[in-house]
């Protein structure tokens, strides 16, 4: 059985999918942009910025969800360019202090909206 999982603490979905899904005890979070739930635009600023706000917006969605960033097993960061990779895993690093989760980078041609990083995760419980 399968839980779609919706909060208004994110950024609402810019095309048909959810925010997040949980079956059989995982949690699957779409891919998050640098979006302000708020007004739906990308936040300003540079690598760092939007990090944390792609962070933030997937630790409101692991809330709603009854998660937290200690059930994350996997990411994915899409980056604009590899040239980010430094800054981005600074912020990054600071969500999962300790036992962070497995993870993956890749630098894209394109990111939806331009944005410089997109990061997907899965959640165990």
């Amino acid at each position: 059985m399968k839980r779609i999982i919706s909060t208004n603490k994110a950024p609402k979905a810019v095309g048909p999918y959810s925010q997040a899904v949980e079956a059989n005890g995982m949690l699957y979070v779409a891919g998050q942009v640098p979006l302000d739930p708020e007004t739906m635009q990308v936040v300003d600023g540079g690598i760092k910025e939007q990090t944390r706000r792609v962070m933030e917006n997937i630790g409101v969605i692991l809330q709603a969800a009854g998660y937290d960033f200690s059930d994350v097993v996997k990411s994915t960061c899409l980056l604009s360019d590899m040239g980010h990779f430094k800054d981005m895993n600074e912020i990054y690093g600071q969500y999962y202090p300790e036992n962070p989760p497995a993870r993956a980078a890749f630098a894209v041609k394109d990111l939806p909206l331009g944005v410089l990083v997109e990061i997907e995760t899965i959640a165990v419980k």
